[in-house]
């Protein structure tokens, strides 16, 4: 389905005059800035969409869990959790390949931020409803398939819109709308305090509205439908296969970030748990709002900072192994200093740490991408690099918690597979 980027690149003319530039403008190198009003509707598309996410993973689904089963709590948010994740493997691909293909006066991103929110907030009022495991697990996956179909296209609007030069401050910002999605959905957990009925009506809510100011001023060049290769379920299916032979960069790009990511899972995935029977916290959902609330506040600002620092110096490479070593840290704290001051320096250093991660990392990532007409697809595989740790810290941490030493084994190997991340971004050579 591929098709060559070379002409797209050669005329970055906007989609204006001659049918030539406007055949080119959906598949151009973006070379002239976004503005500020087009960045806040990308940020807030990114708030819905992690509170979305994070207010039932921090929160409503382990509270769920217990009411159905406080014996196994932990197994059946593991299952949730996991199946969740497996469902988003396939969708953030899946819907990134459909959306590179898409023809519609409304843009090839635009339909799919829409249709997923849609879809993600009606699971969500069906879940608040759901009294069985099994409901659990079906309407979940529905959330993590309509948020992830959003959030391929909105991560694929980046490089189809921002230049490089831009990038880095873009994916701060962009991190600070995850974060503060991330922390709404905290908020949202400890204001209703139990009533997981209401928390997930308020994330759902909270997504639908997230993606009006995007929509309205989308700046989404249609793809002219002569441009659309034929469809072939082979040609498609191949694809998703990026080989690292071809792409050596895109694919230790991908390791570098799915360990990363194992690594902060890892840590972040039982913490209502670990502050409960661990911390001994009265109120577990609060302490997860606080910890949450440092983390976000130094994710924000050290994204807002790193991201146009790297795009000042031109260099990606040394911000992305140091805040590596940070998130690695983090994991460290925790395991030896189980207390909840010891929680408290570990959520700083892991927010310090991964605000400079996301904002520059995902700057690196749009610069070792294929081609241009594949963008929404391979920066759909790239999300699953960030999709696939929750399916294996979920695993990795029962058996952890359960079988292999508890929670101090949890945290030493979230740190040590974090720092393999940081020491593998030295293998990328086409960035800096």
């Amino acid at each position: 389905m591929s098709l060559p980027d070379t002409p797209a690149a050669a005329d970055p003319s906007p989609a204006t005059g001659s049918g030539t530039e406007r055949s080119t403008a959906a598949l151009a190198e973006p070379t002239q800035k976004v503005t500020a009003r087009w960045v806040t509707g990308l940020v807030l598309v990114n708030v819905g969409i992690n509170a979305a996410f994070f207010g039932p993973i921090n929160v409503f689904i382990a509270e769920q869990a217990i009411g159905i089963d406080e014996t196994n709590k932990e197994a059946i948010a593991s299952l949730v959790l996991g199946c969740g994740a497996a469902v988003s493997l396939v969708a953030n691909p899946l819907f990134g390949a459909l959306s590179d293909r898409t023809v519609s006066g409304f843009g090839r991103r635009s339909p799919w931020v829409l249709a997923g929110a849609v879809l993600a907030a009606a699971a969500l009022l069906a879940m608040s409803g759901a009294t069985a495991v099994a409901l659990m697990v079906l309407f979940w996956c529905l959330v993590q398939l309509g948020a992830n179909a959003a959030y391929a296209a909105i991560t694929a609007a980046v490089p189809d819109r921002v230049p490089v030069p831009q990038r880095g401050g873009v994916g701060g910002l962009a991190a600070l709308g995850q974060t503060a999605g991330i922390l709404l959905g905290a908020v949202f957990g400890a204001v209703v305090s139990g009533n997981f009925m209401v928390g997930y009506t308020m994330c759902a809510a909270a997504l639908l509205f997230s993606v009006l100011p995007y929509l309205f001023h989308r700046n989404d060049p249609p793809l002219p439908r002569e441009l659309r290769p034929p469809f072939s379920w082979g040609s498609f299916l191949r694809g998703f296969w990026i080989s690292p032979a071809r792409h050596p960069d895109f694919a230790w790009a991908w390791l570098t970030r799915f360990l990363v990511n194992v690594c902060n899972q890892l840590t972040i995935v039982y913490l209502i748990f670990f502050l409960g029977d661990i911390l001994k916290l009265e109120n577990p959902a609060l302490g997860v709002l606080i910890l949450t609330g440092i983390y976000a506040v130094l994710v924000m600002v050290t994204a807002v900072i790193a991201g146009p620092w790297s795009d000042r110096v031109g260099k990606r490479k040394p911000f992305v192994i140091a805040s590596s070593v940070m998130i690695a840290m983090a994991g460290l704290t925790m395991a030896f200093f189980p207390v909840w001051t010891g929680a408290l320096v570990g959520a700083a250093i892991l927010g310090i740490g991964f605000g400079a991660y996301q904002a520059v990392d995902f700057a690196l990532l749009t610069q070792v991408l294929p081609q241009a007409a594949d963008r929404g697809k391979d920066m759909g595989v790239i999300n699953v690099a960030a999709s696939l740790p929750q399916v294996f810290a979920t695993g990795l941490a029962f058996l952890a918690v359960r079988y292999f030493g508890g929670y101090v084994t949890l945290f030493v190997a979230a740190a040590v597979i974090g720092l393999l991340g940081a020491v593998f971004v030295v293998k990328i050579k086409g960035v800096d």
